[in-house]
């Protein structure tokens, strides 16, 4: 198994302390992990942090994890790509899903509905361009040249590259199948090893549909990583960001993450926990968190209790673990970043 690590997201921004992120990064790429990814979402942008890192990092993949696909037109994004290999030496992934409809609408101004149309589209485009070929597009979403103008069906003037991967966050079970058929990675969230197939499961249905091989499409999956000998200590900080992605990620009829866990086996106190939430009390709705939900969808524990946790990702097809190694300051995350390089090379080592 490989490992990866993000950085950014929601709460990017807020505080002023991008040296230690990088130094983090740095750090993380001497240690050996694999992939570094950079989150979008309303904080800091995905593509100019992911440069930055790419100039002060030697080894690992670099991946946007993931550009949002409203954001951008497919083209910009292809171009984006393109640049980023060149710059990497092609150590770049095209990280790529559609957000939700609270940010597509609310701070993009484009409407939600069928996202797994407008992804379809954005990686058919994107395909293109990588090839070299004239893009050309006809689409529900997207037209390429623009009938009944100036336009004219163009080719990117930077060199083709067929190697650049493109991996998706997707959660819808067509939406997993697509990633099974077309892509080269899954950027997993909800992944609940005691139930693959709620997720990942439908990821394989569409590799083996459209014919590929085992191995095709990459499997990343992970949580936070915290060692101590209370269990009980470790899983109360987690239980308010569980709720929070019960509960507010999305609407309250359109929370793909909710959804996802309730298919894993989760299906009462997943609307439990939503329901509370919705209804302002924020205190119940992370107390009604349950505790399995928790331990398998990170690594806390002893370094024993961690090596089982990691061995049952294994065996339900994970092939890279992303990891958020938790502590009070810059050092002590290290140290359990480390410590679970460690701990995910024995346990591969095992197989």
């Amino acid at each position: 198994m490989r490992t990866a690590i993000g950085f950014g997201g929601p709460a990017s921004g807020k505080r002023r302390d991008w040296d230690e992120q990088v130094e983090f990064l740095r750090e993380a790429d001497r240690l050996g992990v694999d992939i570094l990814w950079s989150a979008e979402a309303w904080g800091m942008d995905g593509v100019s942090t992911l440069a930055y890192v790419a100039a002060v990092t030697e080894r690992c993949q670099l991946g946007t994890g993931i550009l949002q696909i409203s954001a951008r037109t497919p083209v910009m994004t292809a171009m984006t790509a393109l640049s980023m290999a060149a710059m990497t030496g092609d150590r770049f992934i095209l990280g790529l899903g559609v957000s939700g409809p609270q940010v597509v609408e609310g701070l993009h101004g484009v409407r939600f509905a069928d996202p797994l149309g407008r992804l379809r589209e954005t990686v058919d485009i994107c395909r293109q361009a990588f090839a070299g070929e004239r893009i050309s597009h006809q689409g529900r979403h997207h037209v390429l040249p623009l009938p009944h103008g100036q336009g004219k069906s163009l080719r990117l003037a930077q060199p083709a590259n067929g190697s650049i991967e493109i991996w998706l966050a997707t959660l819808g079970p067509k939406s997993l199948r697509y990633t099974g058929e077309a892509t080269d990675g899954w950027v997993g969230v909800c992944f609940v090893p005691s139930c693959p197939e709620a997720t990942w499961g439908h990821v394989v249905e569409g590799a083996e549909a459209a014919g590929r091989p085992p191995g095709s499409v990459a499997c990343q999956v992970g949580g936070t990583v915290e060692f101590g000998d209370d269990l009980e200590a470790l899983l109360a900080p987690r239980r308010p960001g569980v709720a929070f992605t019960l509960g507010a990620m999305g609407s309250a009829t359109a929370n793909f993450y909710n959804e996802a866990y309730r298919r894993a086996g989760f299906e009462d106190e997943c609307l439990e926990v939503q329901r509370l939430w919705l209804a302002g009390d924020r205190a119940a709705a992370a107390a009604a968190v349950p505790d399995r939900l928790i331990t398998e969808t990170n690594f806390a524990g002893t370094p024993t209790q961690v090596a089982d946790q990691v061995r049952a990702y294994r065996d339900a097809g994970a092939d890279v673990l992303r990891l958020q190694p938790e502590g009070a300051t810059l050092t002590d995350r290290l140290d359990a970043l480390a410590q679970m390089i460690d701990i995910v090379r024995d346990v591969s080592a095992e197989t």
